[in-house]
């Protein structure tokens, strides 16, 4: 279910987790980390190399998380969207 009425924005205590392709070592993870930690609404994100995983919590859009990823010059999808 989507809620409109907040902006595409996650409720401000929701966690969000993106599969990211593309990092070779933890100076990757730790870049990755500023880089999500700037993205408007987030209130902390970890990035975990070994796994190819990034936690982002607090109200951000997930489509400005992506971009901001992408930007840094990573892919980065959903978590869930690992299946197809």
């Amino acid at each position: 279910m989507s809620d409109t009425s907040s902006g595409g924005r996650a409720p401000a205590d929701a966690a969000i987790e993106l599969a990211i392709s593309g990092m070779t070592c933890a100076g990757c993870a730790s870049t990755l980390t500023r880089v999500l930690g700037r993205v408007p609404g987030v209130t902390s994100a970890r990035v975990e190399l070994a796994s190819g995983r990034a936690r982002v919590d607090g109200a951000a859009r997930i489509e400005d998380l992506l971009r901001a990823v992408e930007a840094a010059g990573y892919d980065a999808k959903p978590a869930g969207a690992d299946s197809a």
